[in-house]
């Protein structure tokens, strides 16, 4: 049942500039660290895991194990987001952050001291994968709440860049990832590399950890959970009610997150550095600076991220989309020509483009997926749609770029993939009606309720 919206207070958050800046940073700072923690292993999938963990399946499909490793925490992503779903919208976002945030610190420093098959056998693989799976049911959680907590705090009009905050941490994330990466290559070359260089970067997130906590543990709930909680309107089965009214809202918003993330997975999950250093490959580049390469990439992934996410507020959620998907289209075309080269400089010129319409198809997102769903299973639905996006994308688009180029013997053939991938994507957005500014309180949810689908059909 909806009550009227006889308050404004449901139309504005209530939480102070004071507070705003602490979300943000906060939000900034356990985005970055839980990103951190998931793009390190796909970093080290096939740069380590396939030589100290996969070794005895042979070179070429140690690789595409190892690749697939990656992919397998997809699976279990949306289990991660329809507990976190459930408990953040009966309980609270905040809880759910900490939470998530301490199992995949806990998962990623156990991968640090696993011991390889070397010497455990195949316990060493299977151990591995479990820890990974656990990193997937973190990541499953951690996306909707941060989103939730940035766009629920946000000013009016400026959703667009508050959501943008946790949207900054994938390339933080991947910048600290692959930065320290490189550096422990520079650090522990060659054999010390992959004797222990590797395990560092792992067993550094205990610090990082620590960091995060202590800023997140200082953040108030979100202001429209509060109204939600002080009503007593939290929804009691929420998962229940999202999948019986907006199933497809769901499909068509996983398919806009599935365009962007099979693209950004080239190198959030290590695809483009196996690739151009794999000894036995093409290129046989050095690991150093193509680690360095995609670190710096990250920036240009910053940068674009933050200024689509302003630029959002201005010219609305869906059009800076539109503008993204053709962005993210050039950059999918002009990668591997680029890459291709064995020029380490022209390597990152392609990495950096893709980056630009990667940005653009992802800083707004937050403030997309806020709008869409009504506040009593926005926690739900953001978090589900985003998780079941990244299986359609991301999950294993590394293992098929690998697979892809072992039988066709070209890189067109991942051109022509993620080319699909992004007119799916864009496909998808052209399918939503722009919701820029809709109220997100709970007095507004049928307003909410409208049809979010450009045909306005019910």
């Amino acid at each position: 049942m909806t009550t009227s919206r006889s308050t404004p207070l449901t139309t504005q958050p209530t939480s102070t500039p004071a507070e705003r800046r602490r979300v943000v940073f906060a939000t900034i700072v356990g985005t970055t660290v839980e990103w951190y923690d998931f793009f390190l292993y796909a970093g080290a999938a096939g740069l380590v895991f396939s030589h100290l963990f996969f070794a005895p399946a042979g070179a070429q499909f140690a690789t595409v194990l190892a690749f697939a490793s990656v992919g397998i925490s997809f699976l279990f992503r949306p289990l991660g987001a329809f507990l976190a779903g459930h408990f953040g919208d009966r309980y609270g976002r905040r809880p759910v952050l900490m939470a998530a945030l301490i199992l995949m610190g806990a998962a990623t420093t156990l991968i640090g001291l696993l011991p390889d098959f070397a010497s455990i056998g195949l316990a060493a693989p299977i151990l591995l994968v479990f820890l990974r799976i656990v990193q997937g049911l973190s990541a499953g959680g951690e996306w909707g709440g941060a989103a939730l907590m940035a766009v629920e705090h946000a000013p009016e009009g400026k959703r667009g860049l508050y959501g943008a905050s946790p949207q900054i941490g994938v390339p933080l994330g991947l910048l600290l990832a692959s930065g320290i990466m490189g550096l422990m290559a520079v650090i522990a070359p060659g054999d010390a590399f992959l004797a222990w260089g590797w395990r560092i970067p792992f067993l550094f997130s205990v610090v990082l950890i620590l960091i995060g906590y202590y800023v997140r543990r200082n953040v108030e709930e979100s202001p429209v959970f509060a109204e939600i909680a002080e009503r007593k309107k939290e929804n009691t089965s929420p998962v229940v009610t999202l999948f019986r009214k907006h199933a497809l809202l769901v499909l068509v918003a996983a398919l806009v997150v599935a365009g962007n993330n099979a693209v950004g997975y080239m190198t959030t999950g290590g695809y483009v550095q196996n690739y151009a250093t794999n000894p036995d490959g093409p290129l046989g580049m050095e690991r150093e600076p193509v680690l360095f390469a995609v670190a710096l990439s990250g920036l240009t992934w910053l940068a674009s991220t933050w200024f689509a996410g302003w630029l959002s507020d201005k010219i609305n959620r869906r059009n800076t989309y539109l503008i993204g998907w053709a962005l993210q289209l050039l950059g999918v075309i002009a990668l591997f020509p680029l890459v291709n080269t064995g020029e380490v400089a022209l390597l990152f010129v392609g990495v950096a483009s893709l980056t630009i319409g990667l940005g653009f198809t992802y800083g707004p997102q937050s403030a997309l997926y806020s709008e869409l769903f009504p506040a009593s299973v926005r926690f739900s639905g953001v978090s589900i749609a985003y998780a079941l996006g990244c299986i359609l994308g991301g999950a294993f688009a590394p293992t098929i770029a690998t697979l892809l180029v072992q039988s066709t013997g070209t890189t067109v053939s991942v051109t022509i993939y993620l080319s699909a991938m992004t007119l799916i994507g864009a496909c998808a957005t052209l399918l939503l009606r722009d919701r820029t500014g809709i109220p997100l309180g709970p007095d507004a949810e049928q307003e909410q309720l409208s049809s979010p689908f450009k045909t306005r059909a019910k």
